[in-house]
C-alpha cells in the first residue's frame, strides 16, 4: 500500500481518534509507539490484543509518567517495556494501563498520587522521594554517586536497601526499580558565556537550580550564582537570560526542547539525573505472592533493559543537539579533580548533610563504600 505523507498522517490521526474514542487509550499508545497507526489491520490487531489482555487480567495497574512514549529514544524511561514485562512476568494476571506524557501530573504530584493510592505505580525523580524519605536526597551530594556506575552500585546495594528502603516503605511506597538516565551536565545558553571547563569558568554565572538546597550549595561552592527557577519556566528563563546555564542530563535537554537555545554542554559528572518507579505499598502487599514475585522480576528485567539503553539514548540526544550547533566537552581526570576539590562530598561543608540524611557519619561511610563497590550491574558512563 503506497501512502503519501498527507494520507499517512490522516490515517494515523483517524486510527488514533478511533481507538481513543472507543476508550482504548493504551492500545492507541501502544500502536503509536510501534509506528503502526497508519495500518488499519495492525491497529485492529493491537486493540484486540489489549482488550483480551485487559479482560483476562485479575488485577489492573495504572502506570503514570511525565514522558511521552517515544521519549526512551533519548531519555531511557522504559515505560512501554515495563508494561510489557509486568504483564508477561505475571502470566497475564496484571494488566497495565499507561498514562504517559504528564496526563496525571509529573514529579511530586505523581509521588503523592502513588502514596495516596490514586494510581498504583509512577515514575518520578529520586528528589521527589526526598520529602517522604529524606535520606534519598543523599544522591544530590556532589561526586558521591554522580557517575552512572556509582549510582547503580549504591541503589542496588544491601546498605541502601537496609537503610533507605524501610524509610521509603514507612511512607507507603515500594521502590520497584531505579532508572539510570545519565549524570547532570553544565549546559550554557546561546549568547551566554563560552564553554565551562573549570569551576573558575562558572564565576558569577546565573545558574538555574531546582528547589534542592544541596544543589544550590554545590553551585555556590563551584563559583556560580544559583538561581532557583521552576522547571516549567526554565526554557523561557534560559532564552531571556534570566539564567545563563542549567544542569539536566543531555537526554532531558533534548526531550524538553532546549536544543536550539544552548551553545555548550560539559560532562562534570557531579550528580545523577536519576528516576525511580515507585508503587503503592498497600496495593502491592495486597496482591498474591506469585503476582508480587512477577512484578518484582519485571522490575529487574526492565532495569537491565534501561542500563543497556543508556549509551544509545545519550548518543541520539547528543547527535540531535550537535545538529543544532551544541558543542560537547568531556573532562580529563585532572579537570574532574578540580570540580571535586571545589565542591565534592569530602569537604567539611557537607558533614551536617551526611549526619542529617544518613543518620550518622558511620552510616554515611557505609553508603559511600557501597557506591564505590562494583555490584552485579554494569552501566556505561559518559
Amino acid at each position: 500500500m503506497d501512502f503519501d505523507k498527507k494520507e499517512l498522517a490522516s490515517a494515523e490521526r483517524r486510527n488514533f481518534l478511533k481507538l481513543t474514542g472507543a476508550g482504548a487509550f493504551t492500545a492507541a499508545m501502544v500502536a503509536g509507539a510501534a509506528g503502526m497507526l497508519w495500518s488499519d489491520e495492525a491497529v485492529a490487531q493491537t486493540a484486540k490484543e489489549e482488550r483480551e489482555r485487559e479482560q483476562a487480567a485479575e488485577h489492573q495497574m495504572t502506570l503514570a509518567t511525565a514522558y511521552v512514549l517515544g521519549a526512551s529514544r533519548s531519555y531511557p524511561i522504559m515505560q512501554l517495556d515495563l508494561k510489557e514485562n509486568i504483564q508477561n512476568a505475571t502470566n497475564g494476571k496484571v494488566y497495565v494501563k499507561l498514562a504517559p506524557g504528564g496526563q496525571l501530573g509529573a514529579g511530586g504530584a505523581l509521588a503523592q498520587a502513588v502514596q495516596g493510592g490514586t494510581i498504583q505505580c509512577a515514575q518520578h525523580s529520586l528528589s521527589n522521594f526526598a520529602p517522604f524519605a529524606s535520606s534519598v536526597d543523599l544522591i544530590n551530594m556532589p561526586y558521591f554517586c554522580g557517575s552512572n556506575q556509582r549510582f547503580t552500585n549504591l541503589v542496588n546495594s544491601d546498605a541502601w536497601k537496609n537503610d533507605v528502603h524501610p524509610k521509603i516503605e514507612s511512607s507507603g511506597f515500594k521502590a520497584l526499580f531505579y532508572v539510570v538516565i545519565d549524570p547532570r551536565v553544565v549546559a550554557v545558553r546561546k549568547g551566554g558565556e563560552g564553554a565551562v571547563i573549570t569551576p573558575g569558568d562558572l564565576s558569577g554565572v546565573k545558574f538555574r537550580v531546582p528547589g534542592s538546597k544541596m544543589l544550590q550549595q554545590y553551585y555556590r561552592m563551584v563559583g556560580a550564582n544559583p538561581t532557583p527557577v521552576a522547571w516549567g519556566e526554565t526554557p523561557s528563563a534560559i532564552k531571556q537570560g534570566v539564567a545563563d546555564a542549567l544542569d539536566p542530563a543531555v537526554g532531558a535537554l533534548f526531550v524538553f526542547g532546549f536544543k536550539d537555545i544552548l551553545s555548550h554542554v560539559t560532562f562534570t559528572q557531579a550528580v545523577p539525573d536519576s528516576q525511580v518507579y515507585s508503587m503503592n505499598l498497600e496495593w502491592f502487599n495486597g496482591l498474591p505472592a506469585d503476582v508480587q514475585e512477577g512484578i518484582e522480576f519485571a522490575g529487574e528485567l526492565t532495569a537491565h533493559q534501561n542500563l543497556a539503553k543508556v549509551p544509545s539514548a545519550r548518543s541520539y540526544a547528543m547527535a540531535e543537539l550537535a545538529k543544532a550547533g551544541v558543542e560537547f566537552h568531556s573532562l580529563s581526570e585532572d579537570q574532574l579533580g578540580e570540580w571535586k576539590e571545589a565542591g565534592g562530598f569530602q569537604r567539611s561543608e557537607w558533614d551536617q548533610y551526611k549526619v542529617d540524611l544518613a543518620g550518622s557519619m558511620d552510616a554515611f561511610s557505609q553508603l559511600e563504600e557501597a557506591a564505590g563497590t562494583q555490584g552485579k550491574y554494569y552501566v556505561h558512563d559518559a
